[in-house]
């Protein structure tokens, strides 16, 4: 369902707009605690944001340093804006979180072997750029054919369900 401001899909309840969502994640990874961290943008990013466009496919948050990062995430040009002033598709980007956000980020990381995906990019109801991350564990390849049985399963119980009444 799109909005008439842009591109962007806007999600029921809340308020606010979901701009991409990383469906591939929740496949891949048992995913544990989520965090929601703001992002540090240039002004054509977020004009490209509106639009609607980014990709979370590929990217990947990383934590050292003292700070989080998000890396290869995909936000195209902003094609109104002069060549000089664009910004770089796929740069890092800080992400702002509190220093004992990204102290229990870096301990789940290097101590307990998980990993810190993103899963949503989204404008809240202030109209700031937010990131859902989560700590996640990699799915061995049995749990993704359980979750795929189980996907499915639910599935076809709703059909049942819907077909009987």
């Amino acid at each position: 369902m799109s909005s008439k401001s842009g591109g962007a899909k806007k999600k029921a309840g809340d308020g606010s707009k979901v701009i991409a969502d990383n469906r591939r994640a929740r496949y891949d990874y048992a995913i544990g605690e989520t965090f929601e961290a703001g992002i540090e943008l240039f002004g054509t990013e977020v004009k490209s944001l509106r639009g609607g466009q980014a990709s979370l496919n590929e990217a990947y948050v990383e934590v050292k340093d003292g700070e989080a990062r998000i890396i290869n995430c995909f936000i195209p040009e902003y094609q109104q804006a002069a060549s000089m002033f664009n910004h770089e598709p796929r740069r890092p980007r800080r992400l702002l979180l509190h220093k004992k956000e990204i102290a229990k980020l870096w301990n789940a990381t290097q101590r307990q072997g998980m990993t810190v995906v993103p899963l949503r990019l989204y404008f809240n109801d202030r109209g700031l750029a937010k990131l859902q991350i989560a700590l996640a564990q990699g799915k061995k390849h049995a749990d993704k054919r359980e979750t795929m049985k189980e996907r499915s399963w639910q599935r076809d119980k709703a059909r049942l369900l819907r077909d009987r009444g």
